[in-house]
């Protein structure tokens, strides 16, 4: 596992240099450990596991970091739900559904919205961003298999 990840951080790495930009030790450790993560994390979680192997980047250059990678287009935030929003790189695009019952997170491939995107851009001249925002509903464990659940 950590060779993908070393893999892709250096993937990463090089679409940084190829936008113009350039790799200070906070960009490569926040990217480090994006592509090393099991799951998404917060700022707050990134911070941790950045600051355990380079405890000199403050708290403050890590959020800087990630807006700054943000606007390169190598990272992106999601909101889920109510909590805080959460961090991931782009490399592999997803979009999220998040079960309202257990807070279970599933990643789905961004074609999923494709058809809802294509009717809103044609019906509606509006753009979207899935991306963005989760997608809240219920598990099948939730909603009891072969029941739909409603709360509203």
């Amino acid at each position: 596992m950590a060779e993908a990840g070393t893999e892709r951080t250096e993937r990463i790495i090089e679409l940084l240099r190829e936008r113009g930009a350039r790799l200070t030790n906070a960009r490569r450790a926040v990217i480090d450990a994006l592509a090393m993560a099991r799951s998404h994390l917060t700022a707050d979680d990134l911070g941790v596991l950045v600051q355990q192997s380079a405890p000199d980047i403050h708290i403050s250059t890590i959020y800087r970091t990630l807006d700054a990678l943000e606007h390169l287009g190598l990272v992106d935030h999601v909101h889920l739900g109510h909590g805080r929003a959460i961090y991931h790189l782009t490399d592999q695009p997803h979009q999220h559904l998040v079960c309202e019952g257990c807070g279970a997170v599933v990643e789905v491939p961004d074609s999923t919205f494709a058809q809802l995107a294509d009717q809103l851009r044609q019906g509606y001249s509006f753009t979207i961003r899935p991306s963005h925002f989760a997608v809240l509903g219920r598990c099948a464990d939730c909603a009891g298999v072969g029941k739909i659940a409603s709360d509203h």
